[in-house]
């Protein structure tokens, strides 16, 4: 039988994140491959993204199976096994299948008989909304532990003969797992999600929905791989990044000193200079990792997490907050203590 829904005025349950983890694939794409095929180079895309090198998944490495490997850690981290997840969460825009969702592949990978499972769509914003989601189960007394993973393959959804695109875009898995907090813990203060679908064209993958279905036509156009007008999303990341910086103190109440580090979506190395003019935060205190696995949409900020906690850039204590901006259009920021 199921855990009962809390009465009404039953008080709401902190909660932490209790583990990390993270996979990228072995094989490394740096700038100067993508000259060989491309009227690009190395100078030219470091300049325009702080970009040198990406991961790309080889064959017969999938969503589902970098999801579990980061996810492995991520529990080892918390001291927990499969069997002890109640909801495996994975916020993708390029999982094994169309459907089922990868968070059911992942359940049978990892051999969590116990966790029910689901995908979430919200681009580069979706481990901040599946965060978020796992943040109000745990909250309301629903569930115990989830499992929160953000994964994708973009090397599936790029096209390779585009410049000023593919030459951002990386494959990789970040997890954490999610628990009720204790006196003693860390604990997740603030989430924030927000959205505009007011123009999907700003970055999208035209064909293969249902607007317009996949055919032999779409895909000689190459309307099935990702579309993404460069100029107003640069414009809109920027906005945003400085924007949620600002609400989030403001909505948890703590002043910029406060904040040991802003771990953001890596977008774009120059998306964080711009908006880091307008901010007074020095850039120390940004967690930046896109030089090295290029823009990993819904896996950038997780796989970002990870690594600030094992190179001791976050500490247990530190006040950190997260942001992420992406196709939808949407935006979002979490506000925790490690």
């Amino acid at each position: 039988m199921g855990r009962p829904r809390l009465a009404p005025g039953t008080p709401i349950r902190p909660v932490r994140i209790a583990g990390t983890g993270a996979f990228l694939p072995p094989k490394v794409v740096t700038n100067f491959d993508l000259e060989k095929t491309l009227d690009t180079n190395d100078a030219w895309i470091q300049q325009r993204t702080g970009i040198r090198e990406r991961r790309v998944v080889s064959d017969g490495l999938t969503n589902s199976e970098m999801s579990t490997r980061a996810a492995r850690q991520a529990l080892d981290a918390a001291g927990l096994t499969p069997a002890d997840l109640d909801l495996i969460l994975v916020a993708t825009i390029s999982g094994d299948y169309t459907f089922p969702s990868t968070a059911c592949l992942v359940q049978s990978k990892l051999g969590a008989t116990h966790a029910g499972a689901a995908d979430l769509g919200a681009a580069c914003t979706g481990f901040i909304y599946a965060l978020s989601s796992a943040w109000g189960q745990i909250a309301a007394g629903i569930v115990d532990n989830v499992l929160v993973v953000g994964c994708e393959v973009m090397s599936s959804v790029v096209d390779w003969t585009d410049r000023n695109s593919c030459i951002l875009f990386g494959d990789g898995a970040g997890a954490v797992v999610v628990r009720p907090a204790t006196p003693e813990s860390g604990r997740l203060y603030d989430v924030r999600l927000c959205a505009d679908g007011s123009d999907p064209s700003l970055l999208y993958v035209p064909a293969g929905g249902s607007v317009h279905r996949g055919s032999v036509a779409s895909i000689e156009r190459k309307d099935h791989l990702l579309k993404m007008k460069g100029r107003e999303v640069f414009r809109f990341a920027v906005e945003k990044f400085r924007l949620l910086i600002d609400e989030a103190l403001e909505r948890g109440g703590f002043g910029v000193d406060e904040v040991a580090l802003v771990i953001p979506h890596q977008v774009n190395a120059r998306v964080v200079e711009a908006a880091l003019r307008h901010l007074d935060i020095p850039p120390e205190r940004v967690f930046i990792n896109i030089d090295r696995t290029g823009n990993t949409s819904a896996a950038s900020v997780p796989i970002a997490i990870h690594e600030a906690v094992s190179t001791g850039r976050l500490k247990p204590g530190d006040l950190a907050v997260l942001i992420a901006f992406g196709a939808g259009l949407t935006w979002g920021s979490a506000t925790l203590r490690l």
